[in-house]
Parts: structure tokens; sequence; C-alpha cells
């Protein structure tokens, strides 16, 4: 994708501020036709630059008030498989493969230690997976975050 211009920024930023915002609105908000709004959306989204459109709903709403990460180390030429497996448990709401000495942060919810406890005796029994280590979520210090980085992009521009 080409570089975020500054109509594209300031179009991310009104999102940001109000993620229901509807094309009309954005274009009443940014002085653009709504034309230009759905067709920049569309682009931004044929781009990749949207990462999804879902709802997050707190697990604990759920009955699953535990959420803890765990970090699993595979065996690498089943990593696919492994990764496949893992989404095939429900309790996996997220996971990232990473460089370094582990492979893959889990993020997992459950509704108590023996379920979680449960949860981890399912992922270590995937094939391929050599040890996991689970650490409880204590709170989210710092959620996703977006904003600083449109500032710093919405600097950068202005500055070309």
């Amino acid at each position: 994708m080409s570089p975020l211009d500054r109509v594209d920024l300031e179009l991310l930023d009104a999102l940001a501020d109000d993620h229901r915002a509807t094309v009309v609105a954005l274009a009443d908000r940014l002085g653009l036709s709504r034309n230009t709004v759905q067709a920049r959306l569309a682009r931004l989204e044929r781009a990749g630059v949207f990462q999804s459109f879902e709802r997050a709903i707190a697990p604990a709403a759920l009955g699953m008030p535990i959420e803890a990460m765990v970090s699993v180390v595979v065996h690498q030429a089943d990593l696919p498989r492994i990764t496949a497996a893992l989404a095939e448990i429900p309790e996996v709401i997220q996971a990232h493969g990473l460089s370094g000495q582990v492979d893959l942060l889990v993020r997992v919810a459950a509704r108590d230690t023996r379920h979680l406890f449960e949860v981890d005796a399912r992922i270590l029994a995937i094939d391929g997976v050599v040890r996991t280590e689970t650490s409880l979520v204590m709170g989210e210090v710092i959620g996703y975050r977006i904003r600083p980085l449109l500032e710093a992009a919405r600097s950068s521009a202005d500055r070309r």
C-alpha cells in the first residue's frame, strides 16, 4: 500500500474518535463528499489497514473472568498444524507468533483456575507442543491503542 496521506490520516483519526461513525458523519466532520469517504474507506480496507470489525467482548461477560497468557514452545515444522489446533480450542481468544525463545503467545480465558489448568493441558496435548508457561493476567495497564501512532504519522506527513 502507498503511504497514507493527510486525508487518510484524518479519516483514521475520526474513526479512532468514533469507531461507529457513519460515512455521512465522517464526510460532514472532514468536509468531504460521502463518495470520497466511502471510496477511501474501501481502499483502506482492501489494503488491510483495518484489523477487525468484530466487537471486543469481555470474556468475563461470558462467564470467563480469568485470563492468562500462555507462552508456547513448539517444533517449528509443526507450527501451521499447531496453530490450526489452537484455533479449535474455544478458550483461546488470541495468539501471536513470536521470534525468540517462545514461539507463540496465546491469550486464553477460563471460568476458574481449574478450568485454566484444563485449557493448558489441552494446549500441551497438541502434538508438536514442547512446553508451555502460563501467566495470569492481573489487569490491563495499557489497552490496545492507535492514537499515538496516528499522531506521529500525521506529524510526519505534515513535515513532508
